[in-house]
């Protein structure tokens, strides 16, 4: 069975302090570049990205650009920042993905949801699962526990000032998200990637339980704020996104990949995405 990491707690407060290490993870790019171009190519399916919480879609540039360039047929949400749960983006999310379904000709969407992102990305899958292919989180809260969100306390005042005074628990509450509130999972395949040294999310909170036919979880090294652009985590993406419609299997890196991987992460990170 797939498992949620077992942390408890918010993250460390260090993590935290250094989420300026992005910078690091983005400088890394061009470097990493042409070993990224041998990542698998995609069937030219549409690719939907969802951004993270107070980013609109320039901070998906660089992810829409390499997954472009490897054959996708990429989108953005098209629906400006990321201010929250709204149920406005919620049912504008929803008529995305099943317009993009039928443009397509009835290829199923994949999603790629970062940080909150992946909340959206999650709750289309369960609104449109007949038109979505597998879903891809990137540090997102998916699996908070009924004492709420362990972020940190900074984040969560941002979330009271910019979404909802309340907090997230208000728009958790709604009654659209009930499969969400539950922790219910969509009948498609979902890798959730997180990092043990995210300084927004907590492990716990970024991972799932789940069905490891369906479910997955790829540790990855890096911050919170550098997913997007991180080369470990876009080299996986790349190669969750190339595997064919139904022929989804759980992550196994292999070759190039396999071997940095398992460098860098190490048996526990490759343990983690088994």
């Amino acid at each position: 069975m797939t498992q949620r990491h077992p942390h408890v707690g918010p993250p460390h407060t260090l993590h935290s302090l250094l989420e300026w290490r992005a910078l690091i993870e983005l400088s890394l790019l061009p470097c990493s570049w042409p070993l990224l171009m041998q990542a698998p190519r995609g069937d030219g399916h549409p690719v939907l990205l969802l951004p993270g919480f107070m980013a609109d879609e320039a901070t998906l540039a660089p992810l829409r650009w390499f997954l472009s360039m490897l054959g996708h047929d990429v989108r953005t949400w098209g629906f400006g920042r990321n201010v929250g749960f709204q149920a406005r983006h919620a049912t504008a999310l929803e008529q995305k993905i099943r317009h993009l379904h039928h443009a397509s000709g009835g290829r199923r969407v994949s999603l790629v949801g970062w940080s909150l992102g992946g909340v959206f990305a999650l709750y289309g899958a369960h609104q449109a699962g007949d038109c979505v292919r597998q879903v891809v989180t990137l540090g997102s809260p998916i699996s908070v526990d009924e004492g709420g969100s362990q972020s940190p306390a900074m984040v969560q005042a941002l979330y009271r000032l910019i979404a909802h005074p309340l907090g997230p628990g208000v728009h958790a509450a709604q009654p659209r998200v009930k499969k969400l509130r539950e922790r219910r999972l969509p009948p498609v395949p979902m890798s959730c990637l997180y990092s043990l040294t995210d300084g927004v999310v907590p492990p716990q909170e970024a991972t799932l339980d789940g069905d490891p036919a369906l479910h997955e979880n790829i540790r990855v090294l890096g911050s919170h704020s550098g997913l997007g652009f991180n080369p470990m985590a876009l080299a996986i993406i790349a190669e969750r996104l190339a595997q064919g419609e139904g022929q989804w299997r759980p992550f196994q890196p292999e070759g190039w990949m396999g071997l940095v991987y398992r460098r860098l992460a190490g048996a526990r990170g490759a343990a983690a995405a088994a």
